[in-house]
């Protein structure tokens, strides 16, 4: 599209990385440039025409005020050059919170005009996380513009979070993911006949080299991997400081002897703070990441002996893309606690726990138990989101006749669903709901 441009969003570093993954490798055109090395362009060779790029960044930290900006971040210099131009939502539409400003219908008309007039013709827009704002606050806007979505790490394989209506699904053309895990393909958007595309893991780290070069991460034998359970309401802090504890304490057990805290970005450094005096008390060094600096940078210049987490993506691409050994902690606490049961962060979890191996209180690992992780995720899928998915039933009720419902699902949704194959095992409550229904 020569006369019109190409409107990414990205609101994290991994996103960003996994849009630069998918310009590289040609998804959106011929690749500019300065993104790429000279000699692979022959010098008598006209580079095609495209369309303007346009980077639309948003930081929806709870108070981003005080958190730094996804483009401002250590390493975003190596991604600029893909792009003609580098907006910012936030200020777009400051003081309001990206997360929480939706337009109102009869306002809808206007801001989409103005929005027009700032970005100019837009041809295509480049979304994650289409179901929630402002991603579908913007898809909402810019009316009548095809949509490209790529995927949010793990969270692909699982169903769509919330229904789209069909002024914004019927425009989805594609939905673009790294293919963490082989074999599985993702749920996402598939019950709007949206095809994936899986993108290269070469590309991908390729990217992660051009940002990591002049990063100063500290080195260390292994990594903890920081997520954010307390502030999402699954884990308490104090119990989310436990869990960190316990990962340290299983990596000392094991003989390591320096180990890297990488934060998530949400979080900021208080766990790092909170695990300190605990590895004093074990004569460990604890040396802590940015929480700007992607956790696929510290594999990359790291090249720890064992990375540990919960549910986190980074686990997936530490063993897939950078051949890390890889091991959960906390994961059947996660998946017991999750609410609702849709909780879109059930796939995540039940990948991790399901898939990769176990770091135990003792520093022991241990495989999980063999698992055919497709009919998990397609059952699990189901339950989570059964109107949407009702061609997944039947393969539900052949995973759960065949493996039970332990640890994956829970009694209250399978009686809801009719899926609970021994009815004495329902509670009383869910057994007369049942019967009053018939």
């Amino acid at each position: 599209m020569p006369d019109r441009s190409r409107l990414f969003y990205a609101s994290t570093f991994f996103g960003a990385m996994t849009l630069a993954a998918a310009i590289d490798e040609g998804r959106f055109g011929p690749t500019p440039a300065s993104s790429t090395p000279a000699s692979s362009t022959p010098a008598s060779s006209t580079p095609a025409k495209r369309g303007r790029r346009v980077l639309l960044v948003s930081n929806n930290a709870a108070i981003p005020e005080i958190t730094p900006p996804l483009d401002e971040a250590p390493g975003f210099a190596a991604l600029r050059g893909r792009f003609d131009q580098v907006m910012s939502w936030n200020e777009l539409i400051a003081p309001l919170h990206p997360s929480d400003w939706k337009a109102r219908a009869i306002e809808t008309p206007m801001l989409g005009r103005l929005l027009g007039e700032r970005f100019g013709e837009v041809g295509e827009l480049v979304l994650e996380s289409i179901p929630v704002p402002p991603t579908r606050t913007i898809a909402g806007l810019l009316k009548e513009t095809p949509i490209t979505v790529y995927s949010d790490g793990l969270m692909s394989y699982g169903p769509t979070r919330d229904p789209l209506p069909h002024e914004i699904s019927g425009r989805i053309t594609r939905l673009l993911h790294l293919d963490l895990v082989p074999g599985l393909a993702p749920l996402l958007l598939s019950e709007y006949g949206v095809p994936a595309e899986a993108l290269s893991g070469s590309s991908f780290t390729t990217v992660v080299r051009q940002v990591s070069v002049g990063d100063s991460v500290p080195r260390a034998q292994a990594v903890i991997l920081g997520q954010y359970l307390s502030s999402l309401g699954i884990l308490t802090p104090q119990e989310e400081a436990g869990l960190h504890e316990r990962m340290l304490r299983a990596l000392a057990a094991r003989g390591h002897r320096t180990v890297l805290f990488k934060p998530h970005p949400a979080a900021g450094r208080r766990h790092a703070r909170e695990l300190r005096p605990v590895a004093g008390e074990l004569g460990v060094e604890l040396v802590v990441a940015r929480e700007t600096t992607p956790a696929e940078v510290c594999f990359a210049v790291n090249r720890p002996e064992l990375v540990v987490g919960c549910f986190s993506t980074a686990l997936v691409t530490a063993r897939r893309f950078f051949g890390i050994p890889v091991a959960t902690m906390g994961g059947e606490t996660v998946l017991e606690r999750l609410s609702p049961y849709e909780n879109s962060n059930r796939i995540p979890a039940t990948i991790a726990d399901a898939g990769l191996p176990r770091l135990e209180a003792d520093g022991s690992i241990t495989e999980p138990p063999p698992a055919d992780l497709s009919a998990l995720v397609s059952a699990v899928g189901y339950c989570m989101q059964s109107a949407a998915y009702p061609g997944l039933r039947e393969a539900a009720t052949r995973y759960l006749e065949a493996n039970g419902a332990a640890r994956y699902f829970k009694g209250r949704r399978l009686a809801a669903l009719e899926l609970a194959s021994d009815q004495r095992q329902l509670r009383p409550a869910s057994r007369l709901r049942r019967l009053l229904s018939r």
